[in-house]
């Protein structure tokens, strides 16, 4: 299974307000930290903020955070948010599919992959906060926020 760079980015945006939990953070600093162009990031962050994943504070002082404790996001309710589906493969035009298994077999691993992505949280995946940061960088605080 081959995750989006839509979920890609969606799982980097939220370890980074993870990391820095106790400030605001610009979508410029994030695109920074990961070398993003910052118009993919702005369209996951609006998701995110539509969804409640992340909170969104406009104006000049204003930034990102987390919608919740990082401790009640589970990365595979993430996942499923920013994946289309999961249907593995397309039987519809198979000429053995009355016959077939395979997706029984696909549709558990499928199960089997989500319910160990439920078994970790944000804070989980963020344990290691100083190492984050410093793997990150320094952020410039003059940075404009979103």
């Amino acid at each position: 299974m081959r995750l989006t760079r839509y979920t890609d980015y969606a799982l980097r945006v939220l370890l980074h307000l993870t990391a820095y939990d106790e400030r605001l953070v610009s979508i410029g600093e994030i695109s920074r930290a990961y070398s993003i162009s910052q118009n993919h990031l702005m369209k996951v962050v609006q998701d995110l903020s539509r969804t409640g994943f992340v909170t969104a504070v406009r104006g000049r002082n204003g930034g990102l955070r987390l919608g919740r404790p990082p401790e009640e996001i589970r990365i595979g309710d993430v996942v499923r948010h920013t994946e289309d589906g999961f249907q593995l493969v397309d039987c519809s035009t198979c000429k053995v599919a009355p016959a077939c298994t395979l997706p029984r077999g696909l549709n558990e691993a499928t199960r089997a992959f989500l319910a160990v992505l439920d078994g970790y949280t944000l804070a989980d995946m963020a344990s290691a906060r100083s190492d984050l940061r410093m793997l990150l960088g320094s952020p410039n605080p003059s940075d404009p926020a979103i």
